[in-house]
């Protein structure tokens, strides 16, 4: 049985051969440098998850330009964005004072995000079709909300991941709601293995005439965000640094796909 994606598949080996020298020269600089690591410039990456997203989609509308095509695919999108990310950090810190460097990494990252968005919707032509996709959006945000709220109430220890743990409850909530959306509603087929395991095994229950079939989904993405940030509460207190690094990267791990999902159901339209 597969355990990849579909449309996994690694560049051609120039691509990947620069892409590992990039990451490991921007890593070498991360750690010569050692740049605070504060919950401001953590979140100060979320536009550039979003930008790693957008680029995927437009790779997936065949819409990017013939030389940077094959850094679109996955996983090169985002070693390749991720490397952006930490090179714009890594630039911020050196140039700017403390507080204005989460300002300045978030900036950039909007300001490209922004652009391939445009782009996006540039090509999407008379497909462009955003509405149910961000009602999406919306209700996984108020699902997140309660959600944390119930956390914090029923383990108050959650409260020293502070808005990191919040953003990676919401994160994983819209990936579970947008999945719902594309499957349920729009029509759309899951491209995970074992997220399609679950769908599946959700769709013979005698629930699914009333619920569909990806409520189990969203429910295990809660539940895995949860006990991540319930798990990530008492190391917060003992190594900040890394737990707040190790809390944005599971916070990616969902918001990734998540953005993914409304940004190509909103330009590709009902399947």
């Amino acid at each position: 049985m597969a355990i990849l994606p579909e449309g996994f598949a690694l560049p051609p080996p120039g691509y990947l051969v620069g892409l590992l020298a990039a990451a490991g020269t921007v890593g070498w600089a991360a750690a010569r440098r050692r740049p605070a690591v504060t919950t401001a410039r953590v979140l100060a990456f979320a536009p550039w998850m979003v930008l790693g997203s957008a680029v995927h989609v437009l790779h997936v509308r065949n819409a990017l330009p013939g030389p940077i095509r094959p850094l679109g695919g996955t996983p090169a999108v985002y070693v390749a964005v991720g490397v952006a990310a930490v090179g714009a950090w890594l630039a911020a810190d050196a140039t700017l004072d403390g507080e204005a460097v989460p300002r300045g990494l978030a900036a950039s990252g909007t300001v490209l995000a922004g652009g391939a968005i445009a782009a996006l919707a540039a090509v999407a032509e008379g497909s462009l079709s955003p509405v149910v996709p961000a009602a999406g959006v919306v209700a996984a945000a108020a699902l997140a909300a309660v959600v944390w709220l119930g956390l914090v109430r029923a383990v108050p220890s959650v409260r020293a991941t502070g808005a990191l743990g919040a953003f990676v409850v919401f994160a994983h909530t819209l990936d579970g709601v947008s999945t719902a959306v594309g499957v349920d509603v729009l029509g759309f087929g899951e491209r995970t293995p074992l997220s399609r395991l679950i769908i599946e095994f959700a769709a013979g229950l005698p629930t699914e005439p009333i619920l569909g079939t990806v409520w189990l989904f969203v429910a295990v993405k809660i539940a895995v965000a949860s006990v991540v940030v319930w798990l990530f509460a008492d190391l917060m207190n003992e190594e900040p640094a890394r737990s707040r690094l190790l809390l944005g990267f599971v916070a990616a791990v969902g918001l990734g796909p998540a953005v993914h999902n409304v940004l190509l159901f909103s330009v590709v339209g009902p399947a």
